[in-house]
């Protein structure tokens, strides 16, 4: 996936930058949290309509997402709520923000943009369930083509050129095209896992 590939580019400066924040005594736990408000202003903004606004915004709240972990790694206060808490406030995090555009479409009576952010509300939220199932079944499940991160970069895309309209149509159909990929992956897995097999004589 794409976010793995630039990940494992950029792991040196996330790690420099963390260890850097690292020593205001900021906790991780309070990055997450800050990101997380952050993010509910940026709804706020995307609900007012100032899509541009929003799209820099965004920008910066992503740099709160990637510093919270970096923050735990370097301080070594890595742990299993830590991990428990990002993941749910992102998924908070990123409804609002597709809440705060159906907000602006239904004010506008723009209805087919209104249906496709909530669409990708239905579909971002599924993605990340189908993955937290499938391991609950201890199955990995990080297939699909659109996860969180390539949600957002289409977002921020999206906004920046104020064309939010054909954003939403990519992220509508393909995020929940993800979580179908999810479900065909568990499906596969657990087929083969109970599948009949002949005996040795």
């Amino acid at each position: 996936m794409l976010s793995e590939w630039l990940r494992a580019r950029t792991a040196w400066l996330v790690g420099r930058v963390a260890r850097l924040v690292a020593t205001s005594g900021v906790s991780p736990n309070a990055l997450t949290v800050m990101g997380f408000a952050f993010t509910a202003g940026v709804a706020v903004v995307l609900a007012q309509g100032a899509f541009v606004v929003g799209g820099v915004l965004l920008i910066v709240s992503a740099l709160f997402d990637t510093l919270d972990g970096g923050v735990a790694r370097a301080t070594g206060r890595v742990s299993p709520f830590g991990a428990f808490l990002d993941s749910t406030l992102d998924r908070w995090a990123e409804a609002l923000l597709y809440g705060g555009l159906l907000w602006w479409f239904w004010q506008q009576n723009q209805g087919l943009e209104a249906t496709l952010a909530y669409a990708t509300i239905i579909g971002s939220l599924l993605v990340s369930y189908t993955r937290a199932r499938a391991e609950g079944l201890g199955i990995e499940c990080k297939v699909g083509w659109f996860t969180r991160f390539e949600r957002i970069a289409i977002l921020v895309l999206g906004l920046l050129l104020d064309q939010i309209t054909f954003a939403l149509v990519p992220l509508a159909v393909l995020s929940n095209f993800t979580a179908l990929q999810r479900m065909w992956h568990v499906y596969h897995v657990l087929a083969g896992e109970h599948k009949p097999r002949s005996g040795s004589g």
